[in-house]
Order: C-alpha cells, then structure tokens, then sequence
C-alpha cells in the first residue's frame, strides 16, 4: 500500500548479491540521504530477495511481479552496478530482463551509480547500463556517479573512508530529487489541478 505521506517513491536496486559487496554500501549512502525528505519514500530492492527466473523461463514468477510492479509505482529508478570484467553485472541485466517486453522502466527517469576496483572507476559499466536502460526507454540522468578504488573507499562495515567520495555519492540523492522537483512534481501538481480544481490542490 502506497504510504500517502509520502508521495515520492523511489526504488533503487542493487546490481550486487555477494555478501558484504561495495555495491549496497555505495547505495546505502543515496538512500540516507534520500530518506531525509520527509516526503520520500525507498524502496530498496535486493535481487537474491526475489528469486528472478532466467530470462525466458517464466516471466509471470512472483519475484518477477514483485519487481515489476515496484518499477510501476516508482517516481524515479535508481539502478547501481558493480563494474565486473569491464561491464555491468549479471544480477542487473537479469533485473532488467525481468522487467518485461515493453519493458516497465519506458518512460521511467533513472539514475545510474557504478562501483569499481580500479582506479577508472565505472566507466565501462556505466556507459553499457545507459545504452541498455535508453534502448528500452527509460529516460537517463545526467552526472551518473562512479566509484573508483572501492575497497579503499568503504571497510568491512560500511562505513565511507573518504568524505569527497561520500559527497560524491550523496550527490546522486540531490541530483534525482532536483529532477523531481523541477520536472515531476509540477506536471503531478498540474494534472492534479486539471482533474480536481484549485482547492485539491491548494488543500
């Protein structure tokens, strides 16, 4: 049930299962930072949680209507891959082929964080996540963030070595909620004007 007191829904998903990955530590920092807008709900999505079929095998499993039914509620997508061998990873191509053909991200702004070993950072990773997400219609931000040097970034826990990374990071957070606010919430608010008048809307 969508919580009504908070009107902006955000799901970001996390390209990584590996126990301890760097992935859901750099993720982790978007969603705090998120999380400090009343108004923003997060809906933070594990793929191990929902035991996503190969692609082809069975697109009406339950992991599948679970994940593409939270893509359909979202204001705004956050995707965030590791860069494995010089590309995004398995765990979120197979998140994307289960988000169905046409797929429920058309349409949909997406935010894209990329994390790497070595010291380019994403690049790779973040470049075939863009292709990939453009190609099935979602529409991309801008300023993408990538990580370099990861396991020098965060320790064992979590916790973030380096303030200029972690600013950077955040920054993801304040670039998805100034597109929200410049670009959704006043076509939201002028639908709902159009709809139910000037006092709905005032109220």
């Amino acid at each position: 049930m969508t919580d009504e007191s908070k009107p902006i829904r955000i799901v970001l998903i996390n390209g990584s299962v590996r126990p301890g990955n760097y992935t859901s530590m750099a993720s982790a920092l978007v969603v705090d930072e998120l999380r400090k807008d009343p108004k923003v709900g997060v809906d933070v999505i594990n793929p191990l949680d929902l035991d996503l079929p190969m692609p082809g095998i069975n697109p009406h499993a339950e992991g599948t209507r679970k994940l593409q039914e939270a893509v359909k509620q979202a204001t705004m997508v956050i995707l965030a891959t590791p860069e494995y061998h010089g590309s995004l990873s398995s765990v979120m191509k197979l998140v994307i082929e289960n988000l169905g053909f046409p797929s429920v991200l058309a349409g949909k702004p997406v935010a894209l964080l990329g994390v790497a070993a070595g010291s380019i950072g994403a690049i790779k990773s973040l470049e075939q996540l863009r292709s990939i997400a453009s190609h099935i219609g979602a529409f991309v931000l801008p300023l993408a963030v990538s990580v370099p040097n990861v396991q020098k970034v965060f320790d064992s826990s979590g916790r973030v070595l380096d303030p200029a990374v972690e600013k950077l990071v955040r920054s993801l957070a304040t670039n998805v909620m100034n597109y929200i606010h410049q670009n959704i919430c006043p076509s939201v608010t002028l639908e709902r004007l159009l709809r139910q008048g000037t006092a709905a809307v005032a109220g």
